[in-house]
This record gives structure tokens, C-alpha cells and sequence, in this order.
């Protein structure tokens, strides 16, 4: 009887399958058997479809070979891999046919060899969990390994799942204070024991980028096309996912990339900003995580859930608009919040354009009645960001306002640019 691992050949009524046989998925009932056939892919069979389940080849263990250590080369700078999970850091689990993080940083090495063309790599694994289970603990702690790493190195790449590489990049930003270094976030849309996988290129990348680019900056570098063409490098606090799938998810959002970054290791500068930030001592802000993101929409709830809420960020309509008529007007809520000393921020969840807090009389409503504090074209995910790293410096309504509304790291742009649109 073939048992998981092996090469299998399955002769049903809708044809014949070759791969290899996977354990059955715990989701799945008893009456189901599941191969991973050529492409990557798993197929599914009812047993009552199941004529004949041939053995074509036993599997046969094998032992992974040892990861060998790069030898130093003093002409080349020094990047630091560090990793935390996500489809980047993943592979097939043989236990639920899903995909699971388990590639150390130093596999990454192993496998892309041509990273030491770049620079001297130093890797070594941080956290292994999938972006979607990150908690704003975890930004605390990438930031301090980073401050650890940066002290010896020339940049810093760390690899992270795409779900919610944008508030880590975002977070970041704001945590690593007077940063004189490049940080480079990157991950994948798919996971690197698929052929089709962006893994590899966009860590060469990133490793590129953080050993040739003189700014003391948070990126995010992964594919600028559903080709291997090139990676963006942009801003941290900038960037967005876009696309649940696509290898081109992440964008530049009101702003244009920083940087194209080629395979090759070629990079052509698309922004002015190539300086080296100030070298000062490096350090690691705090956060305060009693902060909600709410989003607005037709028919809310005229209530914000305040207890143990020290900030809410609100993705608003358009200009910056919430429900202020029929019974479900939010002003009331907000002022109340205010009040309490909790700083309600306005953003939109068009994502492109800025919030203004006078064009409509609700919108004065909003921002002269309730005191809500609108924060231009700053992203949501963001201000929720931004505004965890504000309130861990200062609780005075007054001047969360100022640090809001002040441009600390990009995410706030002088005027808007037609060309940024939909890049």
C-alpha cells in the first residue's frame, strides 16, 4: 500500500494523475486522497471517482546537506538576513498539504548563492511566524535586532510574509529613530519550493539594495512586474499590498518608488532623496498599542468602542467623511473620545488623494466641532502605526496633533502628483 511520500499513479473517472501522495488534511474527510502533482499543485480525489492507486516510486529519505559558512570578502559590505517567517521563509508541510515556515535565514543563503556577489551576509533567524499572526510586540523586537545588527553591518534585509509587510515596513520606520542605514523589508507571493516563486530574486534584490543604496531609510523591495524584469524599492511608509496573489502586489501609494533594483544587481535611482541619514545614535522608540482602526461605512454602529482605547484611526470616505445625519452621526461618539483625551485620527480608505477637514460643512463638523485631526494623504495602516509610536511619547492631545500632522518620515506628501496614480 503506498504510504505518503511516495510516487503514486491514480487511474480515476476523470483520467489519470501522477504525484506525489500527501497525507490527508485534516479538513478533509477519509474519502478523500490528495497528490502534489508536477506544477506544485495539490489535486484532490473522492475515493467513490478512484479506480486503481498505483505505486510508481517508494520515497526515499534524505538527509538536507549542512549549510556551509560564506567566507568573508573584505572588499564587499556587510548585510545582515534576518528572518521571521512568512511564504518567504516557506515550505510544503506534508502534514496538512499547506505551506508552513520553517527555511531558516541561513538556508536562504544556501540556496541563492549569488547574494555573496553583493555583499558579505550574516543571517540568522528572529521569529518564524505568518504575517497575519504579527503582533506590534514583534515590530518591537525586529527593531531591536535590527539596532543589534546595524551596529556591524552596512544594511539590513528582513524577510516577511506580504499579508502585512506594509505596517511592519510602516512601524519600522517610525521605531528605528535617526536611522543612518538602509533597512529593506521583503517577502513572497509565493512560497520558494515552487518553481513559479519571486523568493529568490526578491531577495537578491533587497540584498542589492542594502549594500548599495546610501540612505538611512525603512524599504519595502519586491516585484515591480508579474515578470522577473525588476523589484521597487519604496518607501516604508508608502508602500501597500494590492493584489491578494499578483508578484507586483505591493505599490507605491501617493508617492513614485525610491529605486528599480535589477537581478544583476543595477539600480536606477527614481528619487532625489540619496543621501545618507544623519549619523547619530541609533535608537529604538516604543509603541503604545491601544490604538483601533475602525473603518467607516453606510450603516455603522454611532458607537466607538473606547474602553482601554488610547487613539483610534478611522479609514474615512473620500475627503475624510463619516455618518453625520439620520441617527447614526459619529460626531457625537468622537467628541466624547476627544474629550476623554483619546485623539481620533482621519484618513481615507481610497487610499490615493488626501483627507481635507474644510472643503464640506461636515467635514468642519468633523475636524472644528468633534476636534477630529486629519492627516492629509497618510495611509491608514500608517496612522495606526504612527500613531502607536506618537502616543508612547506623549499623551498631551495637543501635541499628538503637531507629531500627526508633521511629515517625520515620508508619509505625508508636500502635494499631490498626478504621475503617482495608480503606478
Amino acid at each position: 500500500m503506498p504510504k505518503p511520500g511516495d510516487k503514486v499513479r491514480i487511474k480515476s473517472t476523470k483520467g489519470e494523475f501522477t504525484g506525489v501522495l500527501m497525507p490527508r488534511p485534516e479538513l478533509l474527510s477519509d474519502d478523500v486522497i490528495v497528490i502534489k502533482i508536477k506544477n506544485g499543485y495539490n489535486v484532490g480525489f473522492d475515493k467513490k471517482h478512484v479506480k486503481k492507486v498505483e505505486l510508481v516510486e517508494e520515497s526515499k529519505p534524505s538527509k538536507p546537506k549542512p549549510v556551509e559558512e560564506v567566507k568573508h570578502n573584505p572588499e564587499l559590505p556587510t548585510v545582515a538576513i534576518l528572518s521571521t517567517g512568512g511564504t518567504i521563509s516557506s515550505r510544503i508541510d506534508y502534514t496538512t498539504g499547506a505551506v508552513y515556515a520553517d527555511y531558516s535565514a541561513k538556508d536562504f543563503v544556501a540556496m541563492c548563492p549569488e547574494l555573496s556577489d553583493f555583499a558579505n551576509i550574516k543571517a540568522r533567524k528572529i521569529l518564524s511566524v505568518m504575517s497575519e499572526d504579527v503582533l506590534p510586540k514583534d515590530w518591537l523586537k525586529m527593531a531591536k535586532e535590527i539596532k543589534k545588527e546595524l551596529a556591524g553591518c552596512d544594511g539590513v534585509v528582513l524577510t516577511h510574509g506580504t499579508d502585512t509587510l506594509h505596517f511592519t515596513s510602516s512601524a519600522l520606520s517610525f521605531l528605528l529613530e535617526n536611522l543612518g542605514k538602509p533597512v529593506v523589508v521583503t517577502g513572497a507571493q509565493r512560497s520558494i519550493d515552487r518553481g513559479s516563486s519571486d523568493a529568490f530574486m526578491n531577495l537578491v534584490c533587497s540584498v542589492a539594495a542594502a549594500s548599495k543604496i546610501k540612505v538611512g531609510k525603512v524599504f519595502a523591495c519586491l516585484h515591480g512586474t508579474i515578470s522577473d524584469d525588476f523589484c521597487l524599492l519604496i518607501n516604508g511608509v508608502n508602500v501597500r499590498k494590492m493584489h491578494t496573489s499578483r508578484r507586483d502586489t505591493f505599490r507605491p501609494i501617493n508617492s513614485a518608488a525610491f529605486a528599480r533594483v535589477f537581478p544583476d544587481g543595477r539600480i536606477d535611482v527614481l528619487s532625489k532623496d540619496v543621501f545618507r541619514g544623519q549619523e547619530k545614535r541609533l535608537s529604538v522608540a516604543g509603541l503604545d498599542v491601544n490604538v483601533r482602526l475602525v473603518y467607516a461605512y453606510p450603516g455603522m454602529p454611532n458607537k466607538l468602542d473606547l474602553k482601554d482605547v488610547h487613539g483610534v484611526v478611522i479609514a474615512a470616505t473620500a475627503l475624510g467623511h463619516v455618518p453625520t445625519a439620520n441617527g447614526f452621526s459619529l460626531v457625537p461618539e468622537i467628541k466624547k473620545a476627544v474629550k476623554k483625551g483619546i485623539p481620533v485620527i482621519i484618513t481615507s480608505q481610497t487610499l490615493y488623494g488626501s483627507t481635507h477637514p474644510f472643503v464640506y460643512s461636515n467635514l468642519r463638523k468633523l475636524s472644528m466641532d468633534a476636534k477630529a485631526i486629519f492627516v492629509k494623504d497618510m495611509l491608514p495602516e500608517v496612522a495606526y502605526t504612527k500613531l502607536m509610536y506618537v502616543l508612547a511619547k506623549t499623551k498631551d492631545l495637543n501635541k499628538i496633533k503637531e507629531l500627526m500632522q508633521k511629515d517625520l518620515r515620508g508619509e505625508i506628501s508636500e502635494r499631490e502628483v498626478p504621475c503617482d496614480f495608480m503606478v
